[in-house]
């Protein structure tokens, strides 16, 4: 077999002399998992922790349109068609390849497109702070859902582009020893970012939560506005990525041959050749069922719950601060699981979490019912009803947080390092296509399986607006008789319980793989083994 060592550059500008070879990537070293050593590795925690948590914001603001499209009287179908605005994050294994093996040398393979796409970014949230009012409605027009969908699509293309280069650089960045580090800084950094797009945004941009907690005066409007909040964000974007350009140098690693000699890198076409041997492996195809499948069972909880709290009388400033109390958690907890995601096993982390977000899935579904009820006439949350939902959803959020870093975990131990932005993309381009398709799939439904009807005309169902409307002139109501949100909470629930009895041994499976049946094997190798 033709013997391959990894060697890391110190910059794409150094002599070929002065490389070094890292012995943690050398594979006759033992496991780099057995433990962790992060000296020298501190400044690189922080640099990845900092570009996760820029990532972050846009996800956060993409995530406060729908609370805002929801308080102007949009459907749970025009909910679904903006869902598709987080779709780039389930797309971009399309254009992966083209990160990974087209790149200005002398910048950086990471860099080269980290840089420009943040700029875009930056100059993006500028321009968008310019329209978003208009689009978004509101004053008897109706919101231009087209519009919103496909801005907010492309303003999440960039940031998955920006995700795949960090990403990549991630594994060469940090240490062998370390990479599961890096889960922990995408989980932390990533919570951190969109804490400020979505908490942060929705609660300062209340004007009834800053008069009731920040001004002494009260006023008609709150201390941010939307169209201020991206304007500010543009100029974080084009102010930091100018620094991290000049100031943040980039090592690269190169494979050598038993000869000496460098390897040459894979051209775009070699590169989406090399997806699709990936994509074919055995594995990767069982690791991929697992992936679009496992996250079916808490789309109802994870999609319309939110909406349906805000349907039943919860301001969506009190959903933000309801998050408030947990921030410290989201931040901590990753830190914590961690320690358990380092070592050979990571997945029996998610494993052991997955029957409990079941469980508290269902006791959310639970709360909305009984919101209603709880809720003072003047549409006050009583402090036992806070309580309620903040434990509930703490608990929730342990749940998925602990499968989440357990996941980013395990695909950071299984990915060959000499096409780390190409395997790692794949792998979390299916975990967020495992969870988007579902949620575009549930509130896409839930009209579909909700029964209403007019008290006051019997054979009017109010299923189209014009019937809404002439019940409303008839000095009727549509009321509900079947909530299709319950049902869909019903099939979840039967479906995560089969799937759990059906999934832990696939998964258990592949975690017990040896480190090679992870790696790429080169057509000419596979002969030579034979």
């Amino acid at each position: 077999m033709n013997k391959r060592k990894h060697v890391e550059r110190k910059s794409p500008n150094e002599d070929d002399q002065e490389a070094l070879i890292s012995e943690s990537l050398l594979p006759d070293k033992k496991d780099v998992h057995d433990g962790t050593d992060i000296r020298g590795d501190r400044g690189n925690i922080a640099i990845l922790f900092f570009l996760y948590l820029l990532q972050g914001v846009p996800l956060g603001l993409a995530a406060a349109i729908p609370m805002l499209l929801q308080n102007r009287g949009a459907s749970y179908k025009d909910q679904a068609e903006f869902s598709f605005a987080y779709w780039p994050f389930s797309l971009k294994l399309l254009w992966a390849p083209i990160v990974d093996s087209w790149y200005w040398s002398a910048f950086g393979r990471r860099k080269s497109w980290l840089i420009p796409t943040q700029y875009l970014i930056g100059i993006f949230m500028l321009v968008l702070s310019m329209h978003v009012n208009q689009w978004l409605g509101g004053e008897g027009a109706p919101p231009n859902i087209p519009i919103l969908t496909g801005i907010f699509f492309m303003l999440n293309f960039l940031a998955a582009t920006q995700d795949i280069a960090v990403d990549g650089w991630a594994l060469t960045m940090l240490k062998r020893c370390n990479v599961g580090h890096a889960s922990t800084c995408n989980s932390v950094g990533q919570t951190a970012g969109y804490f400020l797009g979505y908490v942060v945004f929705i609660a300062l941009e209340s004007a009834d939560f800053c008069n009731k907690y920040i001004r002494t005066t009260p006023v008609d409007d709150g201390l941010i506005t939307l169209p201020g909040f991206l304007w500010f964000w543009g100029l974080c974007f084009l102010a930091t990525t100018s620094l991290v350009a000049l100031l943040k140098r980039e090592s690269t690693v190169v494979t050598i041959n038993e000869t000496g000699d460098v390897e040459k890198q894979l051209n775009i076409k070699e590169t989406y050749h090399l997806l699709l041997r990936i994509i074919l492996m055995k594995p990767i195809m069982i690791l991929a069922a697992v992936l679009l499948t496992v996250k079916a069972g808490f789309a109802a909880c994870d999609a319309v719950t939110s909406l349906k709290l805000v349907d039943a009388g919860v301001p969506k400033d009190k959903l933000a601060l309801l998050v408030i109390p947990l921030v410290p958690l989201q931040i901590i907890l990753p830190l914590i699981i961690s320690r358990y995601t380092t070592g050979p096993k990571p997945m029996e982390v998610f494993l052991k979490a997955y029957p409990y977000r079941i469980v508290f899935g269902l006791i959310a579904s639970i709360i909305v019912w009984l919101t209603p009820f709880a809720l003072t006439s003047t549409g006050e949350v009583p402090t036992y009803y806070y309580v309620m939902l903040v434990i509930n959803y703490g608990f929730y959020q342990v749940c998925l947080y602990s499968m989440f870093v357990a996941a980013m975990a395990f695909f950071a131990k299984i990915s060959d390092p000499a096409v780390g932005g190409t395997y790692m993309t794949l792998l979390n381009t299916l975990c967020n296509l495992g969870g988007n398709w579902p949620s575009t799939v549930v509130l896409w439904l839930v009209d579909v399986l909700t029964w209403r009807k007019c008290d006051v005309i019997e054979d009017n169902l109010c299923s189209d607006k014009s019937e809404k409307e002439v019940c409303e002139s008839d000095g009727g109501k549509c009321t509900i008789s079947i909530d299709g949100y319950y049902l869909e909470c019903g099939i979840c629930l039967v479906y995560a319980l089969l799937w759990y009895f059906w999934g832990k041994s696939k998964i258990r499976t592949l975690q017990k793989l040896p480190p090679k049946a992870w790696k790429i094997v080169s057509p000419k190798q596979k002969d030579r083994r034979r």
